[in-house]
C-alpha cells in the first residue's frame, strides 16, 4: 500500500461540480483583478477568524512582507521570529531591510520559546513575529505581553494555523496582522498561491489595502511604494467553495490525530511529549493544565515522541510530527517508511539561524540547542482528511516495525 503525504486529487474533485461552476462564473464575468469575488471571500475569512479586516492576497509570504511594509519595518530594525519555521517568515524580514533576530523553540509544542524570546528584546525590536506552527498556537499572553510591555508590534504568521484557537480566540486576531496562506497543502487549501492578511485596526487595514496595489488611491496616484499583492478573483471564487467544508477538513484531521496518538502510545518506547517541559506551559504555570502529563523528562527509553495538543489550545493538525530521538534515527525512519510506502517529509532539516543566506547577520553561532535538535529529529506523517483508516493502520504498523529496533533515550 502506497501511502501519500498529501491526496489533492481526492478533496478537489469530490467537489468538481461546484468548482467549475465557479470557474464558469469568473470567467463570463469579465472581472480577473480583485472585484467582487474577492470581496466576499475576504469577508468569509474575516468571519471564520473573527476580525474586522480580511485582506486577500498572493500568498502567505506576501502577507507577512505586506504586514512588515504597512507597520514600516526597514532598515536598523529588528524583527524577532522563531529560527525553526518555514523560510518565509525570515525572509521577508530580510526583504525589508531589516534584521531577523531568531529565538530558540519550544520542546513540546515546536513554536518559539517564550523565555528566548524575552531575552532577545532590544532598543531596536519594532516587531516580534510568532510562528503557530504546525496548526497549533504559540503562547500569545506572553507574546502580547512582551510586546506591549516594549512597546512593539505583533504580526501572528499563522500560515498553517488558519482556524486554530488560543484560549478561545483565534489565531490571527490578537496581534496588530495576522497572515495566513492557502498554499494547497494547508486546511483549506487553494489552487496555487494565495494568503490573506487580517486586522483589527482600521488604519493599518487602510494602509495594507493600499500597499497591496502599488500603494495608489486613486489608480496612478501613489501615496505609498507598494506592491502587486493582490489576490485573484478565480483563486476567491474557488477558495470561497471549500470554505464551506473547512470545518469538516478539520476534523477529519483531529479524528486522525487522535487515532494516531490513541495507537502509536500504546507502543512500547513511544511517548506523548509532556507539557511539564513545555517553556509555554512554564510561562503559565498557574494555569497551565494540559491532558499530556507523563512526567517526560523521566523517560527511561523513549525511541518516539508524539504531538501534543495543549488543553488550552484548538489545534487544527496541519502536520501531525514525530520526535525520532538518536542520531541518525530520523533519517533512518524516513527511509525505512519510504521502503514501505509510506510517504513522510521533514519540517524543517536547517534551522534559520544555520541558513547560508542569513550568515551574514552573525547568529550562526548562537545557542539555539532546542530548534537545532528539532531539526535532527522532527518528521511528519501523513494526516490529510481523506486519509482512510487502512492508511493509517499500516503507518501504525510500519513504525511499530521500526521500533523493534534498540531503544534510545531521549533529552528532553
Amino acid at each position: 500500500m502506497n501511502i501519500p503525504l498529501l491526496d489533492l486529487k481526492s478533496q478537489n474533485l469530490a467537489l468538481e461540480a461546484e468548482l467549475n461552476s465557479a470557474f464558469a462564473r469568473v470567467l463570463h464575468s469579465g472581472q480577473y483583478i480583485l472585484g467582487p469575488e474577492v470581496t466576499k471571500f475576504e469577508a468569509e475569512i474575516a468571519r471564520l477568524v473573527e476580525v474586522k479586516h480580511a485582506i486577500g492576497v498572493s500568498s502567505g509570504t506576501d502577507a507577512i512582507l505586506l504586514a512588515l511594509m504597512a507597520l514600516g519595518v526597514g532598515p536598523g530594525d529588528e524583527v524577532i521570529c522563531p529560527t525553526f519555521t518555514f523560510f518565509a517568515t525570515a525572509g521577508c524580514i530580510a526583504r525589508v531591510g531589516a534584521k531577523p533576530i531568531f529565538v530558540d523553540s519550544c520542546p513540546v509544542c515546536f513554536n518559539l520559546d517564550v523565555a528566548d524570546l524575552e531575552r532577545k528584546i532590544t532598543p531596536r525590536t519594532k516587531t516580534i513575529i510568532p510562528v503557530h506552527l504546525f496548526g497549533q498556537a504559540a503562547e500569545m499572553d506572553t507574546v502580547m505581553a512582551v510586546a506591549q510591555r516594549h512597546r512593539v508590534t505583533v504580526i501572528e504568521d499563522a500560515a498553517q494555523a488558519l482556524g486554530a484557537g488560543y484560549r478561545g480566540r483565534k489565531v490571527g486576531s490578537m496581534g496588530h496582522f495576522g497572515a495566513f496562506s492557502f498554499f494547497p497543502s494547508k486546511n483549506l487549501g487553494g489552487f496555487g498561491d494565495g494568503g490573506t492578511l487580517v486586522t483589527n485596526d482600521d488604519a493599518l487595514a487602510e494602509k495594507a489595502r493600499l500597499l497591496r496595489t502599488h500603494g495608489s488611491k486613486p489608480k496612478y496616484y501613489h501615496k505609498y511604494v507598494g506592491g502587486n499583492f493582490r489576490m485573484d478573483p478565480l483563486q476567491a471564487a474557488l477558495l470561497s467553495v471549500k470554505l464551506p467544508h473547512y470545518d469538516e477538513y478539520t476534523q477529519k484531521r483531529k479524528t486522525n490525530a487522535a487515532y494516531y496518538t490513541d495507537n502509536l502510545s500504546k507502543i512500547a518506547g513511544v511517548w506523548i511529549a509532556s507539557a511539564t517541559q513545555s517553556t509555554c506551559a512554564q510561562a503559565n504555570a498557574n494555569r497551565a493544565q494540559s491532558e499530556c502529563s507523563e512526567a517526560a523528562l523521566a523517560e527511561p527509553a523513549a525511541k518516539l515522541i508524539l504531538p501534543c495538543a495543549y488543553a488550552w489550545n484548538d489545534h487544527i493538525w496541519n502536520q501531525y510530527t514525530l520526535r525520532i530521538p538518536g542520531s541518525g534515527r530520523r533519517d533512518a525512519l524516513k527511509l525505512f517508511l519510504a521502503e514501505n510506502g509510506v510517504a513522510t517529509e521533514i519540517y524543517y532539516p536547517v534551522p534559520l539561524h544555520l541558513q547560508e543566506c542569513f550568515s551574514h547577520f552573525g547568529q550562526g553561532t548562537a545557542p539555539m540547542p532546542v530548534a537545532t535538535r528539532l531539526a535532527k529529529e522532527c518528521l511528519s506523517i501523513p494526516i490529510f482528511p481523506e486519509l482512510s483508516r487502512d492508511q493509517m493502520d499500516a503507518v501504525i504498523s510500519a513504525l511499530q516495525q521500526f521500533l523493534l529496533q534498540e531503544p534510545v533515550r531521549a533529552s528532553f
